[in-house]
This record gives structure tokens, C-alpha cells and sequence, in this order.
């Protein structure tokens, strides 16, 4: 997978990207976590691992500002997420553990669609992104006709034409093979060298030079470098 966009996040680089602050989550009347505190810095990746069922979906989609059920403090760039929501939301890539892709529209027309709103990306550019997930000649079939593994690549191209310096990541290595998952390892690595972020769950081996591991359940982070 070769990225089509290469970011400047130098300004970033002087501060912690995402701080979370005794966050706490409740479900079904059960603790998910509580008082869970960490930092997420620029030019990092940071597994999140735990038990099934301890949360590792539910804190990617609370710092996604898609649940709402949980108390604590986030902080973007040093100022709460809760006072600059929309910058937030302009600097954060959130791919779930479904592809999310509309299954009547072909590849190029999802590309576009989960562009929208973003950057004008051009459609040479997006064709190469697909092309760079392994998926060139099937731009404009339809993804009902796809496979599960070329869904999730549909995906993924998103990642190759990415400019938000945070990504959060749920699940991405699902359904796709050896030479996907090695791609795959590559982009992380490369975002975290041009200074970006990563946070990503996986039942994958994941392990990276330098990966950080947010382990819930364990009261915070572990550093395996």
C-alpha cells in the first residue's frame, strides 16, 4: 500500500495529539473501565488489547464521538474536545470493524462518498488509492459483487489518501490475507514515521518497533519499546 497524500504535521509534533482523563464507561449496569487515563503522542502507534467484552470497541467509538455514554475528561492538543469539536472531528479518521461501505455503490463511488466533506481528492488519485489496496479492475463494480476481504480493502483505501493525523483504528487486519496484512503493517509504520498517530485494536499478532500498548483492565499503558 503506497500513500497518495503525505501530510506536514510538524506543528503537532510539541504536545500529546488525544489525552483521555479518568474516563469511565458503563454498560448493560457493568463497568467497562474506569479511571483510565492515558496519552496518545504523535509519531506513535498504540495497540489497545483486553479481554473480550472490556472495551476495546466501545473506547475507540467514545473517542470517535459516536457513544455518549461515559464520563471523563478529552483533550485535543493540550484544549478540551468538548470546546473545539469540529477541529476534532477534521483531524480524526475513524475506521470500525465493518467496512462501512454502501454495498449497491462500486469502489470509486464509496471512495468518493467517504471523501466527501473531507479535501477535494481527484478521481486519478482515488483510482490509485484502489489500486494501491490491491483492488485495480474492480474500481466500478458494484461491492455487493465483492468479496469480504475486497470490501475491506475498499476500506483501507481510505488510509492512502488520509491527511487527519489521528487515526482510530477497529479490527482493520479483519478479512484480509498475508500480503494485505504485511501492507497493512507497513502504512502504520510509515504514519507514525511522517508523525501521525495510530490507535488500533486487533486479534491480529500486532507488534511493531517502538508499538505502545494500551492494556484495559491493567490501569494504563505499557511502553514495549
Amino acid at each position: 500500500m503506497q500513500r497518495m497524500h503525505r501530510p506536514d504535521f510538524g506543528a503537532l509534533m510539541s504536545e500529546p495529539l488525544l489525552q483521555a482523563v479518568n474516563l469511565q464507561c458503563e454498560r448493560d449496569q457493568r463497568i467497562l473501565f474506569r479511571e483510565l487515563s492515558f496519552s496518545i503522542l504523535p509519531g506513535t502507534v498504540t495497540r489497545v488489547e483486553g479481554p473480550n467484552g472490556s472495551g476495546k470497541t466501545t473506547l475507540l467509538r467514545i473517542l470517535a464521538g459516536l457513544n455518549h455514554g461515559w464520563s471523563g475528561e478529552l483533550n485535543w492538543c493540550g484544549a478540551s474536545v468538548a470546546g473545539q469539536r469540529e477541529v476534532f472531528l477534521r483531524n480524526m479518521l475513524y475506521l470500525g470493524h465493518r467496512p462501512g461501505i454502501k454495498s449497491l455503490l462500486t469502489p470509486m463511488e464509496n471512495l468518493r462518498a467517504l471523501m466527501a466533506g473531507r479535501r477535494p481528492v481527484s478521481d486519478v488519485t482515488l483510482s490509485q488509492a484502489l489500486q494501491g489496496t490491491g483492488l485495480a479492475g474492480y474500481e466500478n463494480v458494484p461491492c455487493r459483487n465483492l468479496s469480504a476481504g475486497q470490501q475491506r480493502r475498499v476500506a483501507l483505501a481510505r488510509l492512502l489518501v488520509a491527511d487527519e493525523p489521528l487515526w482510530l483504528l477497529d479490527e482493520v487486519f479483519t478479512a484480509i490475507d498475508a500480503d494485505g496484512v504485511k501492507a497493512l503493517e507497513a502504512l502504520l509504520q510509515q504514519r507514525a514515521a511522517e508523525g501521525g498517530a495510530v490507535l488500533v485494536t486487533t486479534h491480529h499478532d500486532l507488534a511493531l518497533p517502538g508499538m505502545h500498548r494500551l492494556v484495559l483492565g491493567a490501569g494504563g499503558v505499557t511502553d514495549e519499546r
